[in-house]
């Protein structure tokens, strides 16, 4: 039952304000904002006031509650509903049919492209069908290809004519058209008209351009073949349009389209040889992102340089490192020529080194194995023995220079959290042994593994499901209550690893099980998780049914 009505014409943009002071109150600890925040957001609802500013309320949990108060489950689906009531209240008035219609039915400008559906748009052609053919550019968004031929013969120039709210032609309608995302039963169609409008004197290079950057904005250009390879993941159009001349190395095509494990487009945009070195470093650093051997091997055998220095300071290697990728994805960097000793140029370590960081044991072996000279001093060679736990070395290192023990442990925190996220075990060990703090805060967090600032080593463990690590920890005196920087305990990301995260695969109940016996309270958690190994030790120790509307976390 919601706390709050709707008014009568409800505002998003006042509820968003809304959710940006109940942020800023509730980081002030203001006793009623705090209250919303404990009873309608599960991850904070067991937390006292004294704890909640601690956990670091974001604009996103502020916007659930809101959502809440109001009944709505979620902050898009609260969001959705205030547009939808305001665009059925203006459909009877609507000064430009034909114009809402392109807002609505073309990615939007603004935020993620390949976000929305086509409930706004069908519902202004459910009032005023006659918009589907008021135009090429209509026509074109609806893949109605005979209504396109028709106004090709009316007037030639209309293949290359712009008009509409955005100022485009009818084949960037086309190629941002909602449609050729979503409705899959006009995948053939959006072909034939796409054909037709190249035929007809289309330009396969169009686009537009958009403002990014900000505060300091600056223009970029958004290519048909982007919208095609990249937000509709469209194979044929994609090849249609590399044939009729586009060029895909524009910022937005060779970044996005290597997106994901299903690597049909960027297979045809490789096979097509336009691609420059610099679009192809860049699809090497992308499936580095996303764990993908498959597609860095096709990005290697198509010519792709792992050693290529990018504008994003890393060499696909150093990319490779920084990801934690597999030790198969750096032996084929290795094998296609990578070179671990560059440095890469955001803070001048070599692979070697940052493998070493990384506590990337198996990778240093391997280099070693490969006859690389490792190149290491001070502290980034004793940093490697322990990635190798190779204690004799250790011991060796230490007693020459005592000093660099003390630089690990200055920063402890940063090494154990790199092992432990790469669930060296041994390393850990030696880590501890040499005096790092087992509760040392990894300051500056890793947002790409969406690890928080300030988490433990615990916490990662926990996260990344390495129970051995979390095992490990724990009998160093690991605190296992300890909150990261948004709040959240070991216990409730060992949850969330089960069943929300890129590594599922590595899932099991160890690690929930070994910190429910260390003592971890299951507040913030409610059964059942979506994991059935773990919801009977769950409530075993406690964790309360959810509620029909909620979930394990949020």
């Amino acid at each position: 039952m919601s706390d709050r009505e709707l008014p009568a014409r409800p505002n998003l943009e006042q509820y968003k304000k809304q959710a940006k002071d109940l942020a800023k109150d509730s980081t002030s600890g203001v006793s009623d904002a705090l209250a919303r925040i404990r009873r309608h957001h599960p991850r904070f609802r067991k937390l006292s006031e004294t704890d909640i500013p601690r956990a670091q309320i974001t604009l996103t949990d502020a916007q659930l509650v809101i959502a809440r108060e109001h009944g709505f489950e979620s902050w898009p689906k609260f969001a959705n509903h205030i547009e939808m009531l305001h665009l059925i209240r203006s459909l009877a008035s609507l000064d430009d049919p034909v114009a809402a219609f392109i807002e609505v039915a073309c990615v939007p400008r603004h935020s993620w492209h390949a976000s929305g559906t086509l409930e706004h748009a069908e519902t202004i052609l459910s009032r005023y069908p006659q918009v589907a053919t008021a135009g090429i550019h209509t026509a074109a968004i609806l893949a109605d290809e005979s209504a396109v031929r028709g106004f090709l013969s009316l007037d030639p120039k209309s293949a290359t004519a712009t008009g509409g709210p955005h100022g485009w032609d009818a084949l960037t309608h086309l190629c941002f058209s909602r449609y050729l995302r979503i409705d899959k039963a006009r995948s053939d169609a959006f072909l034939r008209t796409a054909r037709a409008l190249l035929d007809a004197g289309a330009s396969a290079k169009t686009g537009w351009y958009e403002m990014i950057d900000y505060p300091t904005p600056r223009p970029t250009f958004e290519s048909a073949i982007y919208g095609a390879s990249c937000i509709a993941r469209h194979a044929e159009l994609t090849r249609l349009l590399l044939e009729r001349g586009a060029d895909p190395n524009d910022e937005e095509t060779p970044y996005h389209v290597p997106e994901g494990r299903d690597n049909t487009v960027m297979k045809i945009m490789l096979e097509s040889g336009k691609l420059n070195e610099v679009s192809l470093s860049w699809m090497l650093l992308r499936k580095a992102d996303w764990h993908d051997e498959e597609g860095l091997h096709l990005v290697l055998e198509h010519g792709g340089d792992p050693n290529l220095m990018t504008h994003f300071q890393n060499n696909a290697l150093h990319h490779a490192l920084r990801r934690d990728n597999s030790l198969r994805a750096i032996e084929l960097l290795l094998d296609h020529g990578a070179d671990p000793q560059l440095k890469n140029s955001r803070d001048g370590r070599s692979a070697v080194a940052m493998a070493a960081h990384r506590g990337r044991g198996d990778v240093v072996a391997l280099l070693e194995h490969r006859g690389v000279a490792l190149a290491l001093d001070g502290l980034d060679r004793l940093i490697a023995a322990c990635a190798k736990a190779d204690r004799e070395t250790i011991r060796r290192l230490v007693a020459d220079a005592p000093h660099v023990a003390h630089d690990v442990a200055a920063q402890g925190g940063t090494f154990l959290a790199e092992f432990a996220g790469n669930g060296n075990v041994d390393g850990l060990r030696c880590l501890l042994d040499l005096g790092v703090s087992v509760s040392a805060p990894y300051e500056e967090g890793d947002p790409y593994f969406e690890i928080a600032k300030t988490s433990t080593a615990l916490h990662v463990a926990a996260w990344r499901a390495y129970p051995a690590a979390v095992k490990a920890l724990i009998e160093r005196g690991a605190r296992v209550n300890a909150l990261d920087g948004k709040g959240r305990t070991a216990l409730q990301l060992a949850v969330k690893a089960c069943v929300d995260s890129y590594w599922i695969g590595r899932r099991s109940p160890d690690s929930v099980a070994t910190l429910l016996r260390a003592g971890a309270s299951v507040s913030g958690i409610t059964v059942p998780t979506g994991y059935k190994e773990i919801d009977p030790l769950l409530r075993q120790y406690g964790a309360p049914e959810a509620t029909k509307r909620g979930s394990s976390l949020s």
